[in-house]
């Protein structure tokens, strides 16, 4: 009887965790960093063409710097280049990348980011970008692959080893954020709820009264000191 209760919780916790409509994962096939027509006519746009980094720059400056290149049609931090930021705000969206970090590395991805703040994880929330295997931040999962970073933590089991490909998916809609990684959803959460005060006040973000208060911004790559690429950077807004 235990067995057979068990077969069904497994069932449902591999049901739930399916992504929907959700694009599908990227693979070494397909042609990268451009949209089917059902993505089209769906509503998604990309935020990188596969081959300049236009739309893209510093945090806080007017151009990208040169530790950003294009390189395998991938947006990556190739040297001490800075966090860098989208030219244009979203409110309500829903953003899927492709993300491969170097062996032990550590990068991130910001939403609803604004410039007035010094630095943008003074009031940007992050998904964490990681390879969990060889970073220390993998030893916690407030700080692994797919975590609000040091607020809501990831679920281990569901990223691949530094030098390969991730599938990215965030969902922020209203208070409503969610972080998906190669279709598991890692972590949901309600900006600004009392479980997410709560969370803030007992976190490294207690001093930036700023914070996730955002309710539009830019969408954010960082610059943490190691190599990392990005790719099929694409967005859709939601109502």
């Amino acid at each position: 009887m235990k067995t057979h209760f068990a077969v069904i919780a497994l069932l449902f916790v591999t049901h739930s965790c399916k992504a929907q409509s959700q694009p599908p994962p990227s693979s070494s096939n397909a042609v990268q960093n451009t949209l089917t027509d059902a993505e089209q006519a769906a509503g998604w746009r990309l935020l990188f063409d596969g081959r300049t980094t236009a739309g893209w720059r510093n945090y806080g400056k007017p151009t990208i710097s040169n530790g950003w290149k294009v390189q395998d049609g991938a947006l990556t931090r190739v040297g001490a280049g800075g966090d860098i930021i989208t030219n244009d705000e979203f409110k309500n969206f829903e953003l899927s990348i492709d993300w491969k970090i170097e062996i032990g590395g550590n990068s991130g991805i910001f939403y609803r980011a604004s410039e007035d703040s010094g630095a943008i994880y003074r009031n940007s929330p992050e998904m964490q970008v990681l390879d969990d295997a060889k970073h220390p931040d993998g030893q916690s999962p407030l700080t692994s692959a797919g975590a609000a970073y040091d607020l809501y933590p990831a679920p281990p089991g569901h990223v691949r080893p530094g030098g390969e490909w991730n599938t990215a998916r965030l969902i922020v809609n209203g208070n409503h954020v969610e972080h998906w990684l190669n279709g598991f959803r890692m972590v949901e959460y309600e900006l600004g709820s009392r479980d997410w005060d709560s969370k803030v006040a007992a976190s490294k973000f207690k001093p930036y009264p700023r914070f996730g208060k955002n309710t539009q911004g830019h969408i954010g790559l960082q610059d943490h000191g190691n190599v990392v690429a990005f790719r099929n950077i694409k967005i859709r807004v939601l109502p």
